[in-house]
């Protein structure tokens, strides 16, 4: 029996989910902004709540709301029935996701938010529907074809999907929220290591290999040594960063020069060297050692480049799965 090919489905599917979110686009209005300056505004929790795969759609948005500074948690249509209407305040705003804005089970949701005067958001499809004319801020989405006989709920989640992503993006561009503020909601895996700062992997302390520009070379290379990093950092009496000096420059020195252990460490060292702030993402700073082909980072604070706190070598990096 020869197999069938799947791809033409394939393409199909996508193809009316591609159709669905042009109309989306499309669709967005001032609505929207509205929607985007109450969640900003929020003194409490978002709540979001919506049937079947609806629901599913709900739990996903209060997910990503969440990781992005908003408070918010997913009920149960069904649970609220039966108690957990408990757990939406007045101060709450509610977000609610009916594809056809009638669904039986958000009845009593509904009418929970508008006797309580709760902030309601909706997200339905059909002007005439009960979920419409309820809600304070009405997000109309377009009505579309769904794949699969016609009714397999697809095009219809993707779009609930998207604006609800739309919106946590949004809210997250107007509360000003950064990498740095990002990571306080994702301290693990991928994303945590991705934006783990150079505060967190530098080298501090004692531990930092100093050595006075006026040292000479011979006590130096025994700091080097000991410190086994391959750098010093070369300050002057002023405990002012000055220069750097690598493993790669004592070698490239030692084959023009019979007297490096003479010298002083202000002749041997490389003047200025690359410094960044403590706050800079890990990832920033690799792509700054591999553009300028240096394995070491002098680190400082606020603004004040000339006064190393830190220093930042690759493999710090490197063995914090940053690449």
């Amino acid at each position: 029996m020869k197999k069938k090919n799947y791809k033409k489905i394939a393409k199909s599917v996508i193809d009316l989910e591609i159709k669905a979110l042009k109309k989306l686009k499309n669709s967005i209005n001032n609505s929207f902004n509205e929607a985007v300056e109450s969640l900003a505004n929020c003194q409490s929790k978002v709540i979001l709540c919506g049937v079947g795969k609806s629901g599913l759609i709900a739990a996903k948005i209060s997910a990503t709301l969440s990781s992005v500074g908003t408070p918010s948690f997913s009920l149960s249509a069904n649970d609220c029935s039966h108690g957990d209407l408990g757990s939406i305040s007045k101060k709450d705003i509610l977000i609610l996701i009916s594809y056809s804005g009638s669904t039986e089970e958000l009845k009593n949701v509904i009418k929970y938010a508008n006797r309580n005067k709760i902030t309601l958001i909706g997200i339905m499809s059909k002007k005439n529907s009960i979920l419409y004319k309820a809600s304070d801020i009405k997000l109309l989405i377009p009505e579309v074809t769904e794949a699969g006989l016609g009714i397999v709920p697809t095009s219809s989640t993707i779009n609930q999907l998207s604006i609800g992503d739309a919106l946590a993006v949004a809210v997250l561009n107007k509360k000003n929220i950064n990498k740095k503020d990002f990571k306080k909601f994702h301290p693990s895996g991928n994303l945590g290591a991705q934006l783990r700062i150079v505060e967190e992997l530098m080298i501090t302390g004692s531990k930092i290999p100093f050595v006075n520009e006026n040292l000479n070379m011979k006590k130096a290379l025994q700091i080097i040594s000991n410190k086994k990093l391959g750098t010093l950092i070369v300050q002057n009496n002023k405990k002012i960063t000055t220069g750097i000096i690598t493993d790669g420059q004592i070698r490239r020195f030692n084959g023009v020069s019979n007297n490096l252990r003479d010298l002083s460490v202000k002749k041997v060292m490389t003047k200025n060297p690359v410094s960044i702030n403590q706050d800079t993402l890990a990832e920033k700073a690799l792509s700054i050692m591999n553009a300028k082909k240096i394995t070491s980072l002098c680190v400082h604070k606020d603004k004040n480049k000339k006064k190393t706190v830190g220093i930042l070598h690759i493999h710090n990096i490197l063995q914090s799965n940053i690449h």
